[in-house]
């Protein structure tokens, strides 16, 4: 495998490896921490793993974190599940996160942007201001260190406030976002039991206002626990009765007072797709996130003061909080509301030149879509201070690779372009970018610093060139503390140790390459097992989803009673094509061609759609479970996924195969 692309397609110049803040990092914990001075990243990447507490240790002197409460030793118990980071310090995430203002008051912390394209920016000075006025409000309000405080909330300078403001008084923040329906939302929520609710009237997607007041209404009464209901008029609606209103609980001048909580104490709660039962409620901690995005943010995305950070996310993703802790490394962060392809399909990119997005963070299904709309992003617009485009979501095909370098390229630009892995797990990448390591076509740069990436065998073994599970056989800061309402921990062991006991795998298969990087071939636990060979659908996806008749597919493999394997692709046909027998020709030709015999279908069926996850993925297991026979309410949960009609479109298929 390491010798299928053998030359690089971007490679760093001298200047950026030598301006990257991973370089000066890794020169000053060779002068300060008995880091390896020769050996570039690899060297540096296995003195992280191999020195976990000194690594860790450095991270914090590099980046000042502010102890309220020193600790006297980085790691207590190492064992996994139940590492204990930085045992009996105290220090406060949102502290850090306001830290710039003190140095830059006036410029902006964030853009705001939603579907007039018109920036707005909030000064550094403004959100700490705010953010101090609407804590004070939550200690009147009666919130206390370890309460809910749950936001239904687009991605707007409001939803940041919030989350800032609750982790300055200790509290635990949780958000959805306002396009999920009331059971979705009820089904995270419910879980947590929140003290207050802020949330909108409605939104604005695609050039339409949608009304939200309904479902408002349907949280507050589900919710027996709120104390508080906090309305932000996006609409311009009047606050519904009893609830309070956005501007009178941030117009005060106060400074913002920090809790000092102990390192492990709960950050925030995220949510697993919960496409199979109620999603997991995933507890992460202050300090763990604190320090896992210092080292993400400042030294893999090589992110600081003069950059400007923009990921196209929901408050419903992990991205969006991963995109909010640019504030740590002082980046002015770009907040865009709306939807991703409007007016036009270019929509993303008009974006990053109208805000001089440095980093521009997108998900894979967008770029390919870009690239089979026919647009040119750097042709069409002003993207000379972007110097990184990362992905994640799903796997970037090696097309997507070709197509962003060479639309750069042509306007002289020398693209960085960095494909992302990791999880809502630990709210981070796994593997992903680095300023200083060349790119190779459909592979990602390295594992990231401090984690022990591996790819296992069934039996434990690590590979290299060969595709297994992929394994992290150390602690990381950012695992979660624990899951909401799993008294004896059973969930969460039973989620990633149950495997290979003290390792956390993952669920995806991956190839560790010779060269030190990283490929991602999809989903474990929906793998294709086609006479004793695994593979991962994303190849199928990448290979299948080049001819410009297919706009999206999905492939199950199912073993059947009598020892058989069918495998059908499920495919979405763009606008006025036909799946007649020349195009079915041609999906089974490239299949065998790009990939080989093996993987071509069994079948190949039209679907009016392909289902998604709330957030934008794929729903493969769901659909093989219906496609088993299992009933629609056990195979799913419905309010996870973005459309159930389609779902019901699988489970009818099912029925006349049975």
């Amino acid at each position: 495998m390491s010798s299928a692309n053998p030359s690089p397609l971007w490679q760093p110049d001298r200047e950026r490896i030598a301006r990257a803040q991973i370089t000066k990092f890794h020169a000053w914990a060779a002068n300060h921490h008995g880091a390896p001075s020769e050996g570039g990243y690899a060297a540096l990447h296995r003195w992280s793993v191999d020195e976990l507490d000194t690594f860790w240790k450095a991270v914090t002197d590099w980046f000042d974190v502010r102890f309220s409460t020193p600790c006297a030793r980085v790691l207590g118990d190492r064992s996994m599940p139940g590492a204990q980071w930085f045992p009996g310090a105290t220090l406060n995430y949102a502290e850090h996160a306001l830290r710039a203002a003190d140095t830059r008051a006036d410029a902006p912390a964030l853009l705001h942007v939603d579907e007039t394209h018109e920036p707005r920016p909030v000064s550094w000075s403004e959100l700490r201001r705010q953010v101090g006025s609407l804590a004070a409000e939550l200690r009147t309000l009666g919130v206390r260190p370890g309460d809910r405080v749950s936001g239904y909330l687009p991605n707007i300078p409001q939803a940041v406030v919030a989350l800032l403001a609750t982790a300055a008084v200790g509290g635990v923040w949780t958000s959805c976002a306002p396009d999920f329906g009331a059971r979705s939302v009820l089904d995270r929520f419910q879980q947590v039991e929140p003290v207050v609710l802020f949330t909108v009237d409605g939104y604005r997607y695609g050039g339409k206002e949608h009304d939200r007041r309904d479902t408002v209404a349907e949280l507050r009464r589900e919710l027996p626990t709120l104390r508080a209901v906090i309305h932000v008029p996006l609409l311009g609606t009047e606050a519904p009765e009893g609830a309070l209103e956005w501007s009178t609980l941030t117009s005060a001048d106060v400074e913002p007072v920090f809790e000092a909580v102990p390192f492990d104490h709960p950050l925030w709660v995220l949510y697993s797709s919960g496409t199979t039962g109620l999603p997991k409620a995933i507890v992460q901690s202050q300090g763990g996130i604190l320090v896992e995005h210092l080292k993400q943010l400042g030294l893999h995305c090589d992110l600081g003061p003069e950059d400007r950070f923009f990921w196209y996310t929901s408050t419903g993703w992990m991205m969006w909080n991963f995109l909010v802790s640019g504030l740590l490394t002082g980046t002015t962060i770009v907040l865009y509301d709306g939807s991703p392809g409007y007016p036009g399909t270019a929509a993303q990119w008009r974006i990053a030149e109208l805000t001089g997005s440095t980093l521009f963070g997108t998900s894979a299904a967008y770029v390919m879509a870009c690239r089979k709309a026919d647009v040119h992003p750097a042709r069409d617009f002003d993207l000379s201070r972007v110097q990184c485009v990362a992905t994640t979501g799903s796997p970037l095909p090696p097309d997507g690779f070709r197509w962003l370098h060479d639309e750069f390229a042509e306007s002289g630009a020398d693209l960085w372009i960095a494909s992302v892995s990791g999880g809502t797990d630990v709210c981070s990448c796994f593997a992903g970018c680095v300023p200083t390591l060349p790119v190779y076509i459909g592979e990602l740069q390295a594992p990231c610093l401090g984690t022990d990436l591996q790819s296992w065998d069934p039996s434990g073994k690590p590979l290299t060139d060969e595709v297994g599970e992929l394994v992290v056989s150390n602690p990381m800061p950012s695992m979660p503390i624990h899951f909401w309402n799993d008294p004896d921990g059973s969930r969460y062991h039973d989620s990633y140790f149950d495997v290979y006991p003290g390792a956390w795998r993952h669920g995806d298969w991956i190839t560790v390459t010779s060269r030190g990087s990283v490929i991602i071939h999809g989903r474990s636990d929906s793998t294709l097992n086609r006479q004793g060979v695994r593979m991962g659908s994303a190849d199928i996806y990448e290979a299948v989803e080049r001819l410009p008749e297919i706009r999206e597919s999905l492939v199950i493999g199912i073993e059947q009673p009598d020892g058989g394997y069918w495998m059908p692709l499920f495919v979405h046909l763009a606008p006025g094509a036909v799946l007649d027998e020349a195009l079915l020709g041609r999906i089974k030709q490239t299949i065998r061609e790009q990939l080989s015999p093996r993987h071509v279908p069994d079948e190949v069926i039209e679907v009016p759609g392909i289902p998604h996850t709330l957030t934008g993925k794929r729903i493969e297991v769901p659909v093989k479970r219906l496609l088993q026979g299992a009933p629609l309410e056990k195979a799913v949960n419905v309010g996870s996924v973005d459309s159930v009609d389609l779902l019901r479109f699988y489970q009818d298929l099912a029925r006349k195969r049975a």
